[in-house]
């Protein structure tokens, strides 16, 4: 029987992923990091050569010992310098070989700093462009799921987090592996019990090191996942700011963001304590290392058991020894805070990209809309479609009526292919052809769709209106402005279509928004118009000249209209009536007027309260 649990069995895969992860975000940085890494070989063999240049100048050049102890390279070497008396008489030679030393030790140090920058920032935009790249092919339905600021802090912190742990940590690692395996050989080659002795605590400081990453990786997840909190909840304030003051809310998101915040904080403090009593005890167990070196150093060399020379070249190798033990534990905690951003990474970039058939088709749009007995609900979502079945001829306009949730902009998401419609669910077809079976970029290129919420780019109001298509003429533009109503508000602008419309359109009004979005769709041109509840933020004066237009302009495009307003509505060819996600009517408005339902109630409120009237 098979013991293992599930999480075990992925464990492996999923570090492979990630690995897989790096060297794929590696791609353009990895020669800056082989050129870092060899400087680090350079600079850790340079420490390795001055203790031994200071041995032999204290035992046999100034002390008279004999070279016996030294290798038989190092002997010759002397030699062919003259000898120990020649170099005695010149002891300026082994003050100059190490400064020659201390200059390559510090030329290697600046190509290190300079390839690790330079592979470092090469890795970060690598990992943004990836990054970037990935979300934007991601599916609608991914980013509704998911908070804005808990996106954006996974691609700025986390991918911090992660360069500086494998500029800083990982190229580190070549170095201290190469003072580790020289440190111990050359301390063995000069006295094998000292050794031992000095190797003593290293055991309890790695077993306890690794008890000590699996603590923290649990922690730093958590701390990094409320960081993504925190950022989500700032972005919304900040998107958000006029609805909370218009509501005075100013001092229930304060109180709020702060509660959130001193939990956060609480977490890293939390953090802080555990890693305090690592480095804590790390510091005792190293400095009990380096009392044992010291203390029985001196025994030994009393006992003649270990020269002068010797035992100075030891304590400068014990001291290398010590440093990258003491820097395990900042490997460990900045490693565990890597893993826990790279699961972060991993998990964006493990997220499935909305593909394009190439061979998909490509059949004229300008043809009869059906839906067929369509039925859907969102992932882990009450049912918001059922059984929707109607036809929408060519060159028609179809209004859309219903209550809040039900079902009126989902109907248009499952059209334009925002949301992948289940081969349970039913079908659409365009002129007969199931949009399943198109090229996405074609059914998205002939829809023109207006949100409900009007989204303006931070740009300026030309950029924003030709975004569908950046190279259109200026009387295809100036067109389009006018179907909309826009140009008296692009006269008004002492820069015209020059005018910085800010953050999502915020030095516009809502009907401003909603008539530049419009006339954004229309530049589109496309044969299928959605309106998507797109007129409510402006008069029924201008409502009516923009469905004049409309009529006037593009009168064989099929248009859909989603609105409450009975004006806007009434100039359909047929309306929809949706009822909790069920066709609750369907004919043209004036049968609707006639039967019981809710089209009728809407239609005679709004005649009592003199709405037709400004129409």
């Amino acid at each position: 029987m098979n013991s293992q649990h599930p999480a075990a069995e992925k464990a492996p895969a999923k570090n492979v992923r990630r690995s897989g992860l790096i060297w794929r975000f590696l791609k353009g940085s990895r020669a800056f990091f082989v050129l870092c890494m060899l400087c680090a070989v350079i600079s850790a063999l340079a420490d390795m050569v001055t203790p031994q240049i200071i041995r032999v100048a204290v035992d046999q050049v100034i002390g008279g010992a004999g070279m016996e102890s030294l290798s038989p390279r190092i002997q010759a070497l002397i030699a062919a310098a003259g000898g120990t008396a020649w170099l005695r008489e010149r002891l300026w030679v082994m003050a100059a070989l190490i400064m020659a030393v201390a200059v390559a030790k510090a030329a290697s140090q600046y190509g290190f700093r300079v390839f690790n920058a330079k592979g470092g920032e090469t890795l970060v935009k690598t990992m943004r462009d990836t990054l970037y790249t990935h979300i934007e092919r991601l599916p609608f339905q991914w980013h509704m799921q998911h908070h804005t600021g808990d996106i954006i802090q996974r691609c700025t912190s986390d991918i911090d987090t992660t360069r500086n742990f494998i500029s800083e940590q990982m190229t580190g690692l070549i170095r201290i592996l190469i003072l580790l395996t020289l440190s111990i050989a050359f301390m063995l080659g000069m006295n094998v019990p000292l050794t031992l002795i000095a190797m003593v605590p290293v055991p309890v400081i790695i077993l306890y090191s690794i008890r000590f990453h699996h603590q923290i990786w649990t922690g730093f997840q958590e701390c990094d996942e409320n960081e993504g909190k925190l950022s989500a909840m700032v972005q919304e304030n900040l998107t958000g700011v006029r609805v909370v003051r218009a509501f005075g809310r100013e001092r229930y998101e304060r109180d709020r963001f702060h509660q959130h915040n001193e939990y956060y904080t609480s977490l890293w403090v939390k953090m802080g304590r555990i890693m305090s009593r690592y480095w804590s005890t790390a510091d005792v167990l190293s400095g009990l290392q380096v009392m044992l070196v010291v203390v029985f150093g001196v025994v030994f060399c009393l006992r003649d058991q270990m020269t002068s020379g010797e035992y100075i070249a030891f304590l400068s190798y014990n001291g290398m020894l010590v440093w990258p033990i003491r820097q395990l534990g900042r490997m460990i905690s900045e490693m565990s805070k890597a893993g826990v951003s790279m699961e972060r990474i991993g998990q964006i970039m493990d997220a499935e990209e909305e593909r394009d058939d190439p061979a998909g088709l490509t059949p004229p749009l300008d043809r009869d809309i059906r839906f067929e007995q369509v039925t859907f609900a969102y992932e882990d979502g009450p049912e918001m479609l059922h059984d929707v079945s109607l036809t929408v001829p060519a060159g028609s306009t179809l209004g859309i009526l219903g209550g809040t949730g039900s079902g009126k902009s989902t109907l248009m998401y499952l059209l334009d292919r925002l949301y992948p419609l289940p081969a349970s669910g039913g079908k659409i077809t365009i002129g007969g052809v199931d949009i399943q079976e198109m090229r996405l970029s074609h059914l998205r290129g002939g829809i023109g769709i207006v949100l409900q919420e009007p989204f303006l780019f931070s740009r300026t109001l030309r950029e924003n209106l030709m975004i569908a298509s950046p190279d259109m003429a200026e009387a295809d533009l100036d067109e389009a402005s006018r179907a909309a109503c826009l140009e008296e508000t692009v006269a008004g602008f002492a820069r015209g279509y020059e005018t910085f419309v800010g953050e999502r359109g915020v030095t516009l009004s809502g009907g401003q928004k909603q008539r530049a979005a419009i006339a954004r769709m229309l530049t589109q041109k496309a044969p299928i118009m959605i309106f998507d509840d797109s007129l409510s933020a402006v008069d029924a004066e201008t409502d009516a000249k923009i469905r004049g237009e409309l009529e006037k302009r593009f009168g064989q495009a099929t248009i859909i209209l989603i609105s409450h307003r009975m004006t806007t509505l009434s100039r359909a060819d047929q309306v929809l009536v949706l009822d909790h996600g069920r066709v609750a009517q369907l004919g043209t408005p004036e049968e609707l007027r006639n039967q019981p339902g809710l089209f009728r109630e809407i239609d005679r409120i709004q005649s009592m309260s003199g709405e037709e009237v400004g129409a």
